[in-house]
């Protein structure tokens, strides 16, 4: 792709490296950028750099927060005793909008991949276990994508928590198997935490 100017060059090439925006895409992105009244753009530009700036992750769950602890951690409606393990905020947030479950969350911060090298150390898996450990949770909810990563990680927090009293399950297969949590349907996703299963049961199935 040939440009006119360096400046227009550099700006396709920094937009083109977020995930799914190739040359193409990021050209027009950024034409229409050049469009827009120069306070747009310096808006824009302003709440990306406060947001990596100033962006805080929740101390209890590892969800994006704007402050110390995340407002579903702070909402005294929640339910404590019940937590949903999630890969990333992203999951949090297709949950939140099937508006059917009231507990609190866990954001592992990604899934067990030695292929990629990410290991358990890698992940906010001990401050979990941490929390299990200390009583606070009755039940836990495996709700990452029904991938080969995503069932390692299941497991081997289970094999965790060996030996502690503590209820484990995992979402209903309503989501197919190999798909992320995220382009899950709304109704879907809500009737699979509703329908959740203990997490032994999907052990013997697979």
């Amino acid at each position: 792709m040939e440009f006119s100017s360096k400046l227009l060059e550099n700006a396709v090439h920094e937009m083109s490296q977020l995930p799914g925006i190739g040359k193409r895409t990021a050209l027009r992105l950024v034409l229409h950028l050049l469009k827009q009244p120069k306070e747009r753009t310096q808006e824009l530009s302003t709440a990306i750099l406060k947001l990596r700036e100033e962006v805080n992750f929740c101390k209890s769950c590892f969800n994006i927060s704007d402050s110390e602890y995340c407002e579903i951690c702070t909402n005294p409606k929640r339910d404590n005793s019940i937590i949903c393990v999630v890969e990333d905020v992203r999951d949090v947030m297709a949950i939140e909008n099937t508006a059917q479950f009231h507990g609190k969350y866990h954001v592992l911060g990604g899934k067990i991949s030695p292929m990629e090298g990410v290991g358990p150390q890698d992940l906010t898996i001990q401050p979990l276990i941490d929390k299990v450990k200390r009583g606070e949770v009755k039940e836990l909810i495996f709700a990452l994508s029904s991938t080969m990563e995503g069932d390692t990680t299941n497991f081997y927090i289970y094999k965790q928590l060996e030996g502690i009293d503590i209820k484990t399950s995992t979402i209903a297969r309503g989501i197919a198997v190999g798909d992320e949590l995220e382009y899950a349907d709304e109704v879907t996703l809500g009737r699979s935490i509703l329908n959740r299963v203990p997490f032994e049961h999907s052990i013997k199935a697979s």
